[in-house]
C-alpha cells in the first residue's frame, strides 16, 4: 500500500512469515487460524469479504469442520488480515514489530511464551494462584504472556524503551514481579496507550488504589499473585497447554 512506511512494510513481512509458519506447522491449524483473526480483531464476516468467500467457510475452517486450507489459502488469509490492519493504521502489526524491543530488554523479561490457542483469564489466574481484583473485559482470551522484572524495567529503561517493552504485547498477560504497590507499572501502561489482556502483580501485600482505578478506567483485568517466588509462577504457567 502507498501509505505504508518502510518500517511497517518490513514488520508486515516478518509477521506474515511467523503467522503462516505457525498455522502450517501446528497440529491444530484451525485453532491458530481463529487465534490470529481474534488477535487482529476482525470479524468472520469482514475477513470473508476480504477473501471473497462466505463467512460460513471461515467458520468451518475455525471449527475444524472443513479440512485445513492449503498454503495458498493460508497466505491469502494472513495477507487479508494484514491488509485490514494497515487500513486501520497498522496498530497490530506495529505491536508485533521485531524491532520494538532492544536486546538489553531481555534482562527484564524473565519468561515469555506464546499459546497456540486462547486461554481464559480465569484459567490463567488459577494456574498461578492469582486473584482477580477487577474483571473488566476478563472474557477476552489470552494468547501469550510475558513475565517482567518490573524493578529492572522501570529503573533502567527510558520511557521510550518502556513503550517498546509494553508495545510488544497484544492480547497477552503481563506479569510484573518485584512490585511494591502496583502503581508504577499501571501508570506506565496507561501512558503507553496500549492495553494488555491481563495484568498480574506479584510481590506486594496491598495494591495501590490508583493502580486499581487505572485498571478499571482502562478496562484491564487486574490480578494479584501471592506465590512465593518467580520460579513458582513459571512452573505454574507451564501447566497451560
Amino acid at each position: 500500500m502507498d501509505n505504508m512506511t518502510d518500517e511497517l512494510a518490513v514488520s508486515r513481512v516478518a509477521l506474515a512469515k511467523d503467522i503462516v509458519g505457525e498455522i502450517v506447522l501446528s497440529d491444530s491449524p484451525e485453532k491458530v487460524i481463529k487465534k490470529w483473526r481474534e488477535i487482529f480483531k476482525v470479524s468472520q464476516k469482514r475477513l470473508a469479504q476480504g477473501l471473497g468467500i462466505t463467512s460460513s467457510v471461515i467458520s468451518d475452517y475455525e471449527s475444524g469442520r472443513r479440512k485445513s486450507p492449503g498454503i495458498r489459502v493460508v497466505n491469502k488469509y494472513v495477507n487479508t488480515l494484514l491488509d485490514i490492519d494497515i487500513e486501520g493504521g497498522g496498530g497490530i502489526i506495529k505491536s508485533f514489530s521485531k524491532d520494538r524491543a532492544p536486546g538489553s530488554m531481555s534482562d527484564a523479561i524473565l519468561d515469555m511464551r506464546e499459546l497456540e490457542s486462547g486461554v481464559s483469564v480465569n484459567r490463567f489466574c488459577r494456574s498461578i494462584n492469582a486473584s482477580l481484583l477487577t474483571e473488566n473485559n476478563s472474557k477476552k482470551p489470552l494468547y501469550g504472556y510475558t513475565i517482567i522484572d518490573s524493578f529492572k524495567a522501570i529503573t533502567e529503561f527510558s520511557f521510550k524503551e518502556l513503550v517498546r517493552l509494553y508495545g510488544a504485547t497484544t492480547q497477552r498477560a503481563l506479569v510484573f514481579t518485584k512490585v511494591e504497590t502496583g502503581r508504577t507499572p499501571m501508570v506506565a501502561i496507561k501512558l503507553t496507550g496500549l492495553q494488555p489482556a491481563l495484568v498480574v502483580l506479584h510481590g506486594l501485600d496491598t495494591v495501590d488504589e490508583v493502580a486499581k482505578r487505572i485498571a478499571e478506567v482502562e478496562g484491564i483485568p487486574l490480578a494479584v499473585c501471592r506465590l512465593d517466588n518467580v520460579d513458582s509462577i513459571v512452573e505454574g504457567l507451564k501447566t497451560i497447554k
